[in-house]
């Protein structure tokens, strides 16, 4: 299971110039919005990849400061909603695996360069979370992605684990509590795994079952039989980790991010209990940090959207009123660090 990503609109006095565009992904019309710098043509086009969950990104305009700093930059941005969600066409799956969502992204790409999109001839990537699996998808089996921003990244394996027990001990959880939720979860899908019986499920989670923030998370829905028979054809399709029991989202992800051949920015809250940021750093340095141009920014009192809080908690914004406010630093050291990869461009792109 992973975390899912809660975000909204963030104001801004910037005025960025945009229009609806769509692509076809596997016979399904994605609708998308294209900003694009006035009366300049852009350096480049960067898309908008999303984390997990359902996302109505085009109607709310996420992302926008963001989106907003790259058409200041000189930059083309597209960011689309994903099947079943906003006025895009088809049916959301959450269980959608990384590998069909680069495949969608790379479709994007394609029309945008059929279309001769300004800027389309010089691709870069923006992704939150999942879009840690994604991007790096992307760059192995597209060839040419120029840049890739990296925004609370992944590591290699399933995140959920850390997000449960992290919440918990937010929510004033003692240490042996949090271990046996833990277990019990882990537990939980060791057993759906294994395509064990229903009431083996029920039996080994009597407890995760009934803890709040698992209720809340899951939208206070109780596990049917039948919905648990369902998930469980999926997730025995899945590869679990033999030594952690994490599930494994794509193979050999290591080699991949190693062969990441573009210059990458990598952006963290240390606040973010969502994804455990210093494993992903590590990884990255041990990987990116070794064959490309790689450069790490954290922020303190950051969450895992990188916006300012105070304890990071999945629910924090939402249940304390805190504004949607961007973390210091974040928009500035994203357009220096633009600044610097395009000095050291070899070329400078043309309009396709």
């Amino acid at each position: 299971m992973m975390s899912l990503l809660c975000l909204t609109t963030i104001s801004s006095k910037a005025q960025i110039k945009k229009e609806i565009f769509e692509f076809e992904y596997k016979n399904t019309v994605l609708n998308g919005v294209l900003n694009t710098p006035e009366n300049t043509i852009p350096k480049g086009l960067v898309l908008i990849v999303h984390g997990s969950g359902q996302t109505n990104a085009v109607a709310q305009e996420w992302h926008y400061d963001m989106r907003a700093q790259f058409v200041k930059s000189g930059y083309a941005v597209y960011m689309w909603d994903k099947m079943g969600c906003g006025n895009s066409g088809g049916t959301f799956d959450y269980n959608q695996p990384v590998q069909s969502s680069a495949q969608e992204a790379i479709a994007a790409i394609n029309t945008l360069k059929e279309k001769k999109i300004p800027g389309a001839n010089h691709i870069g990537l923006w992704g939150i979370s999942r879009g840690g699996w994604i991007n790096p998808l992307i760059i192995d089996q597209f060839d040419g992605i120029k840049f890739w921003v990296s925004v609370s990244g992944v590591d290699d394996k399933e995140n959920f684990k850390y997000l449960l027990a992290e919440n918990l001990r937010i929510n004033g959880h003692s240490k042996d509590r949090i271990a046996l939720l833990v277990d019990e979860w882990q537990a939980g899908m060791r057993l759906t795994h294994e395509g064990a019986s229903f009431e083996a499920f029920l039996a080994a989670t009597k407890n995760i079952r009934k803890n709040a923030f698992w209720s809340r998370f899951n939208n206070g829905a109780s596990i049917t039989k039948k919905g648990y028979y369902a998930y469980q054809k999926t997730m025995m399709q899945e590869q679990l980790d033999s030594a952690s029991g994490l599930m494994v989202y794509v193979d050999n992800f290591e080699t991949i991010l190693s062969n990441v051949d573009c210059p990458v920015l990598a952006l963290f809250g240390e606040k973010d209990m969502n994804v455990d940021w210093t494993k992903t750093k590590s990884l990255y340095e041990n990987t990116l940090g070794k064959n490309t141009n790689l450069t790490i920014k954290s922020f303190p009192d950051c969450n895992h959207n990188m916006f300012t809080c105070k304890t990071g908690g999945f629910y924090e914004i939402q249940d304390t009123n805190l504004p949607w406010d961007r973390c210091d630093g974040v928009l500035d050291t994203l357009a220096k660090w633009l600044s610097e990869i395009e000095k050291n461009s070899p070329s400078t792109p043309k309009n396709p």
